[in-house]
């Protein structure tokens, strides 16, 4: 696996060693069986691993960046990814080489190559999310590690009105987890609705929550899903969003959902544009 130390190119504007090209990559994957994107101490099976471990028959390489950073269980529709790499195979080989590598939970849906200056997280401008909930009395087999089960209905024009609520600049401590950084975001989008099930059961159908910011703080979107949760079953209004918000008190707001419904769905590298 190649030497960490190396990932510094990605962090500076210094140019590539010579020969060397930047790629980028769009990403799929099934979180199921990872303990999230990042490389961890303890040797555990995460996307950025597998990854590595799929360049390495094709010669030195940088660590792969993302857009984002996803938690154990969460999948991803189309993330972004860059890595810089010595081989001079074409993209198109590479993504071939390494679909033939990656475990069947992971495929690069896309790979081109870009300019040094690009950068799958620091260039990305807005990042958007998928939360999926099966709203059934009977919880589906198929859908057990890809969407929330919630057997009660959920009533989904006050969650929708709720949801207007966090469009903004605002302050979102109320949402987050154990987050350090500085607390104030813009949620540029939020919407709730209802998509056809397979079997168009009148008590079975699938609810999708989706969110777009420039980025977001730790468990922030699970928190806001679990929130709006709260006011589909009606223990909070939607008009109590406003008041959560300025309370700043992580207690105020909804727990974090289960991790297993959440998707990265996709990362914008241009002004967002709805």
């Amino acid at each position: 696996m190649s030497d960490p130390s190396s990932s510094l190119h990605d962090l500076t504007n210094d140019p590539l060693p010579l020969g060397w090209r930047r790629l980028r990559l769009v990403l799929e994957w099934d979180g199921t069986g990872f303990n999230g994107w990042q490389v961890q101490s303890q040797g555990e099976r995460t996307i950025q691993g597998a990854l590595e471990s799929a360049l390495e028959p094709l010669g030195a390489h940088n660590r792969p960046m993302a857009a984002g950073r996803t938690d154990a269980g969460v999948h991803a529709l189309e993330m972004p990814v860059h890595v810089d790499v010595s081989t001079q195979i074409s993209a198109l080989s590479v993504q071939r080489a390494l679909n033939s590598r990656l475990p069947s939970d992971v495929r690069v849906l896309h790979c081109e190559e870009v300019t040094p200056a690009f950068h799958a997280r620091f260039s990305c401008q807005w990042r958007s999310y998928t939360y999926r909930i099966f709203n059934s009395p009977i919880p589906s087999a198929l859908e057990r590690n890809r969407a929330l089960w919630i057997p009660q209905r959920l009533e989904i024009a006050p969650m929708r009105d709720a949801a207007q609520h966090l469009i903004g600049h605002y302050d979102f401590a109320a949402f987050a987890t154990k987050e350090e950084r500085q607390t104030v975001r813009e949620v540029l989008a939020c919407d709730v609705r209802a998509i056809p099930t397979r079997h168009r059961r009148e008590q079975q159908r699938s609810i999708e929550v989706s969110i777009s910011g420039a980025s977001f703080l730790r468990h922030m979107v699970r928190g806001i899903v679990g929130t709006l949760l709260e006011v589909g079953t009606g223990k909070l209004q939607s008009s109590d969003l406003e008041g959560i918000i300025a309370s700043r008190d992580r207690g105020q707001a909804g727990p974090n959902v289960a991790a297993h419904g959440l998707y990265f769905a996709q990362g914008g590298y241009g002004a967002w544009n709805g």
